[in-house]
């Protein structure tokens, strides 16, 4: 028999504010597959891509089968999504030609990576020959696998809202260091029509605050621009991104892992958004300022990061580090010295 305040951790309802699933030790379920089905067809219906030859879009989301749930085992998630998909699109080529054709996606899973899906895409049987064919086989079908990646993380982000609780320190259970480098390694924002509710826990999280600062070869201007620009944040982070660049705007990136919304813009000089990874505790966010600094030849961009939790302090100074500021110089030649 344990000793008086020996016992287990995992059931001393002490360690949760609320009582409420100790540690995160028990095993929750939550299903996934209506909210992932009106997901995919949001995601997917208007979707279009245009070109001299015409224009293409997404009309039609025919079958729809598959499900996904998502699991929390001491206080990791554990995702599980199988799809099997066919939409209609209709094309109009610049002469006014209609053409129909469909999109066939067999193999959405959690055990495939997004560059792994099949993607097929026909012009149906009783359409003549059409370059619209051949628009909707490369940028087509790449809009398509970036909108699914977006369900994918909008699946792991806007779902999951909830299913890891803080511990009465306001702290959710660490990942492991392997969960955390995926995580990093793998680190797209939009309010979805359906989210689950969050958890109120009224538990204060300690948090800290820092400050880093980097140069970049280029304008105030241009450096502002490359932060509120989705093609461009899509371009240095290498994955799908959700941005919409104004005051109240919402982003979503590096695979859901990032996300948040611009609270102030002062063009060219200032941008103040709310930030968090989704990792940590629910509805905490940092707040973020950048600061964009002339400095003749070179910017100055100054970052100040306020009310990050404690234990990501380092994560977070590197996160910052190697996802946006090295990405963005080696993806537009900004290099400069780090100091």
């Amino acid at each position: 028999m344990a000793k008086w305040g020996e016992g287990d951790p995992r059931w001393i309802v002490e360690e949760r504010a609320d009582a409420t699933n100790v540690n995160n030790w028990h095993w929750t379920e939550r299903d996934a597959t209506n909210w992932s089905s009106d997901k995919l067809k949001s995601l997917l219906l208007g979707l279009s891509v245009e070109s001299e030859e015409g224009r293409c879009e997404v009309t039609e989301v025919g079958k729809l089968e598959g499900e996904a749930s998502i699991n929390n085992r001491k206080g990791k998630l554990i995702f599980f999504y199988e799809w099997n998909l066919k939409a209609t699109w209709t094309g109009k080529s610049k002469t006014g030609v209609k053409y129909k054709g469909s999109i066939e996606v067999p193999n959405l899973s959690d055990e495939n990576d997004m560059e792994d899906l099949d993607i097929s895409i026909t012009l149906n049987k009783d359409e003549p020959d059409t370059p619209l064919i051949n628009l909707m086989k490369t940028k087509g079908a790449e809009k398509v696998r970036e909108a699914l990646g977006s369900y994918v993380g909008f699946l792991k982000t806007e779902f999951t809202q909830g299913m890891i609780l803080p511990t009465a320190n306001g702290v959710a259970k660490p990942q492991s260091a392997s969960q955390s480098k995926a995580t990093m390694d793998k680190t797209q924002v939009s309010s979805g029509s359906s989210k689950a509710a969050p958890v109120n826990t009224g538990v204060k999280i300690p948090t800290c605050k820092f400050t880093i600062k980097d140069t970049f070869l280029t304008s105030p201007a241009e450096l502002y621009r490359v932060f509120l620009n989705q093609d461009m944040v899509q371009a240095f982070t290498r994955s799908p991104a959700t941005v919409d660049g104004e005051r109240g705007g919402k982003f979503r990136l590096l695979e859901g892992n990032v996300f948040g919304e611009f609270t102030e813009l002062v063009p060219d000089e200032k941008i103040v958004m709310k930030w968090r990874f989704n990792n940590w505790p629910c509805e905490h966010y940092a707040t973020i300022t950048l600061m964009f600094l002339d400095r003749s030849s070179e910017t100055e961009l100054k970052v100040e990061c306020r009310g990050v939790p404690n234990s990501e302090e380092e994560q977070t100074k590197g996160g910052w580090k190697r996802y946006y500021f090295e990405a963005i110089k080696q993806t537009f030649g900004y290099g400069a010295r780090l100091f």
